[in-house]
């Protein structure tokens, strides 16, 4: 019987070796046991059809050779397989994200416990899973599901489960020892927020207790060698980004000539927007502080383009629909309007101009009045 327990999810062990002891003190001492042996084998039944239903779709796992995550996959699988934390260091574009939740799939994780991958936002948590499903050729919400804030798409099937990091810190009150996964992926740790300290802290308590969780932390190029101290000389392993020729012209608002009026953003962003449409074909890629910045320069800019260029806004708020258009095949020039969440995470394919306003809105905790305020500041040249 205990053979059978073992064969199940990680989550269902613990209560049906208990409910079995249970059953065996009672035997042991003489007393009926009958009607929790039939609850006990019908509980058993129900989680052996759960483990059946997430093992019964065949995953056709294949890897992009473009990628150059792709010409690293027999060292971190090697990592992997050896180390109970592997730190993988890659510049944006290196496929990373969508790539290394199928390097775990194919070492055997996501069998009796979910992949779990956290993300910094929700748009790139949805945006993120929408993809690796689709480079696995399975549903959306099955194999591959996602859970952020106001939107749940997980089954009895998912075997990778994309969340963002606050998801995953809600999940330690009910689950403190996260047996729901068998592996968990950590990406864009270098953002170190609050939610990602408390969860590298946590985790490293946690592998104490559960040393057959497998960890695997993403970062770019800084604080490698601060994570790899934190969890005991975990091994990093480097990969290299895409990267192409950048020319970079800076046209500030505030006009030199004093007879010459200052420019307010949103006319400094239809000034460089046309002069990149002279330039020819390629697609834009506009950086706003935030949503309301989004919507009215995304409301100047179709008065004055013409009808055939397609203006689509891009921050967290946004509907998954609406979210997909902007990564489906089109025609034509497209402009994006988005907030710092297109810098990570995600790529948004065709871009050939990007437009920086050179403002962010950064969550910042006030002393003064004790509350945490989104205040738009100057994008850090750090």
């Amino acid at each position: 019987m205990y053979d059978r327990i073992q064969r199940c999810l990680l989550r269902d062990r613990p209560r049906l070796v208990r409910d079995l002891q249970r059953i065996e003190r009672r035997a042991a001492a003489g007393k009926p046991h009958d009607r929790l042996l039939a609850k006990f084998g019908q509980a058993l039944h129900e989680a052996e059809a759960r483990i059946a239903r997430r093992l019964a779709a065949d995953l056709a796992i294949e890897y992009p050779q473009s990628l150059p995550v792709s010409g690293r996959r027999e060292d971190i699988l090697a990592a992997i397989a050896a180390h109970p934390v592997v730190i993988v260091c890659g510049e944006t574009g290196s496929g990373k994200t969508t790539q290394l939740p199928k390097f775990l799939l194919e070492a055997g994780f996501g069998r009796y416990g979910m992949i779990g991958h956290t993300q910094p936002r929700r748009i790139a948590a949805r945006t993120l899973a929408l993809r690796i499903a689709e480079e696995l050729g399975v549903e959306y919400g099955q194999e591959v599901g996602c859970k952020v804030r106001f939107g749940d798409h997980v089954s009895d099937r998912t075997r990778i489960k994309v969340m963002t990091d606050g998801i995953l810190l809600a999940e330690i009150r009910n689950d403190p020892d996260l047996l729901a996964y068998d592996a968990l992926l950590i990406d864009e740790a270098h953002e170190r927020s609050l939610n990602i300290d408390f969860l590298l802290g946590y985790l490293k308590r946690l592998l104490a207790r559960r040393p057959e969780l497998k960890l695997v932390i993403t970062s770019a190029t800084i604080d490698t060698e601060r994570f790899s101290r934190h969890f005991g000389g975990a091994p990093v392993i480097d990969v290299s980004g895409r990267t192409w020729p950048v020319e970079v012209r800076y046209r500030p608002l505030r006009s030199e000539d004093p007879d010459t009026l200052d420019r307010d953003l949103e006319q400094g962003i239809l000034e460089a927007v046309d002069e990149l449409a002279a330039e020819g074909p390629g697609d834009v890629l506009v950086f706003l502080p935030g949503e309301r910045e989004i919507r009215e320069t995304a409301e100047l800019l179709r008065k004055h383009h013409p009808p055939g260029t397609e203006i689509l806004p891009l921050f967290g708020r946004l509907s998954l629909d609406r979210q997909r258009k902007v990564f489906a095949p089109h025609r034509g020039r497209r402009i994006v309007l988005a907030t710092n969440v297109a810098e990570t995470s995600l790529t948004v394919p065709g871009i050939r101009y990007v437009v920086d306003s050179g403002l962010v809105r950064i969550s910042r905790y006030s002393v003064r009045s004790k509350v945490q305020r989104l205040p738009i500041e100057p994008v850090s040249q750090a």
